[in-house]
C-alpha cells in the first residue's frame, strides 16, 4: 500500500511583499496544498510583517516558518503565536500524515547571524523527533555548499550539506539567493530546491 502524498507550497524571501503573498495564498487554495512552508526572509530588516501570514490562514492553510537573515527568531515566533495554527520549526519539527518537516533559519550575514555549528545542532535537534518517519522535508534559509545557488558568488553552508547527507530528507528546501530561484540539485537521494521568491509546489 502506497502512503498518501502531501502537497507543499514552499516560498522564501518574501521581504514584506503582501501582494506576492495574496497571489501565493490564492495559488495554495486553487492547488489544494496541504502545507505552506516559508523559508525565511519574510520581512525586510524586521519591517513589514503585516499581511505576510494572514492570507494563508484565511485560505485555511497550515503554515510552517523559519527566520531568514532579515528577521530574528523572536519575530517568527511572534508571528506564529499571533496567526495560529502557524508553527515555527526553527530547531523543531512538524508532522503531517507520514511526513516530518524540520528546519533551522538564519544565515552568515544580516540580523539573524548563525554559525555553521549552531545551524547543524538545530537541524539535528529538529530531525530527532521525526527521524523514524517514512518521509522528511528539511527547511533552511541558507543554501547547501556545492549547489547551483553558489553561482551567485555566495558559498553555501557546509552544515546544511552535512545535515542533508546525514539525515537524508526526501526534499531539502532553502531560499536566500534570489537569482537562483527554481534551481534544483540532488545530494545523494535528496531533491534539493531553491524556492526563493518564485516558490515551488511539490509532493512528497
Amino acid at each position: 500500500m502506497t502512503s498518501k502524498k502531501i502537497k507543499v507550497l514552499a516560498i522564501g524571501d518574501i521581504h514584506g511583499d503582501s501582494r506576492l503573498v495574496k497571489k501565493l495564498a490564492e495559488q495554495a487554495k486553487e492547488e489544494n496544498v496541504d502545507l505552506v512552508i516559508l523559508a525565511g526572509d519574510l520581512t525586510f530588516a524586521e519591517m513589514e510583517t503585516k499581511g505576510i501570514i494572514k492570507p494563508f490562514i484565511d485560505a485555511k492553510k497550515q503554515v510552517l516558518l523559519i527566520p531568514g537573515n532579515h528577521e530574528s527568531v523572536a519575530t517568527t515566533e511572534f508571528l506564529a503565536e499571533i496567526y495560529s495554527p502557524t508553527k515555527s520549526i526553527h530547531g523543531y519539527s512538524f508532522v503531517k500524515e507520514n511526513v516530518g518537516v524540520f528546519g533551522a533559519g538564519g544565515a552568515d550575514i544580516g540580523i539573524n547571524l548563525i554559525s555553521d555549528s549552531e545551524l547543524y545542532s538545530l537541524l539535528k535537534k529538529g530531525n530527532e523527533s521525526v527521524k523514524n518517519l517514512e518521509k522528511k522535508i528539511m527547511v533552511t534559509h541558507i543554501h547547501p555548499f556545492g549547489t547551483k545557488s553558489e553561482f551567485s558568488g555566495f558559498k553555501g553552508s557546509k552544515a546544511v550539506r552535512k545535515a542533508i547527507e546525514t539525515f537524508k530528507p526526501n526534499v531539502a528546501i532553502f531560499a536566500h539567493i534570489h537569482e537562483a530561484a527554481g534551481t534544483e540539485d540532488m545530494i545523494g537521494k535528496t531533491r534539493v530546491i531553491n524556492v526563493s521568491r518564485r516558490g515551488k509546489i511539490f509532493e512528497v
